[in-house]
């Protein structure tokens, strides 16, 4: 079957649509473009779940666009219901040119944490600001986290640093500081990775899985064989992976 190009980039053009583009400006006076979308339906007497999205290093820019488009999240999201089935909150931020969610170098096998970076910073201000706004109803206990590749390092750091902010967290080919396992060995994890990532080594994900089991963690993690870099279309593809994800609680 044939399939044109220009009738998938409509899909995704009309799907875009449907966010909210925003600007934070913190009180160092950085400025963080983030894109931000409500859930389908909204119910007066309903809390609803937060999802947490943070790109790889192809969605970094200023166009407050290619977070979602890079990748193919945007449509992922999308055909995994997370608006209807899932009636979710989605909150993507974009770091600029040359930035990182975590300040260390990809190829390390290993690393400590480094001082926030101001992407991060500014990421959790901005969480922050949507959680206590009374204009959205949200359910602080189903705040969830995702990235891909250098956002997979994201989630890493963030539930790290903010262990009992999330309820779920989903690293996709990143890596983590394993001498702070402990910190999230109560907390619901489905790490993934290619075996044959040819730019984050696996082993940056394996070592994180085998700490936390070590501290007590049921953590889930699946290594797709014959999988490079781009086992985000495995996570993209897996309803087991979405359900499971919506069905974590504080």
């Amino acid at each position: 079957m044939l399939i044109n190009k220009n009738f998938l980039q409509n899909i995704s053009n009309n799907e875009f649509k449907k966010y909210n583009q925003l600007v934070w400006e913190s009180s160092g006076e950085s400025l963080l473009k983030y894109c931000f979308r409500k859930p389908n339906k909204v119910q007066s007497n309903k809390k609803y779940p937060l999802l947490l999205f943070l790109h790889g290093a192809g969605g970094r820019g200023s166009n407050n666009t290619d977070q979602l488009i890079d990748a193919g999240s945007l449509d992922a999201f999308q055909n995994q219901l997370i608006f209807s089935k899932h009636e979710s909150y989605l909150l993507a931020p974009q770091v600029a040119e040359e930035k990182k969610w975590v300040n260390i170098p990809w190829e390390t096998l290993e690393h400590k944490m480094p001082k926030i970076s101001n992407s991060m910073a500014m990421t959790f201000e901005v969480l922050d600001n949507i959680l206590k706004d009374s204009n959205y109803q949200i359910d602080i206990n189903r705040i969830y986290i995702m990235g891909i590749s250098m956002g997979g390092y994201g989630v890493w750091d963030a539930i790290q640093r903010k262990p009992k902010l999330f309820a779920a967290g989903v690293p996709i080919c990143g890596g983590g500081d394993v001498s702070k396992s402990n910190l999230i060995n109560h907390l619901p994890i489905w790490a993934w990775h290619g075996d044959r990532d040819e730019v984050i080594n696996v082993k940056r994900t394996t070592s994180m899985v085998k700490a936390l089991k070590s501290a007590g963690n049921d953590i889930k993690c699946s290594i797709v064989e014959n999988r490079k870099h781009d086992v985000w279309i495995d996570v993209w593809n897996s309803k087991d992976l979405w359900n499971w994800l919506y069905s974590q609680s504080l």
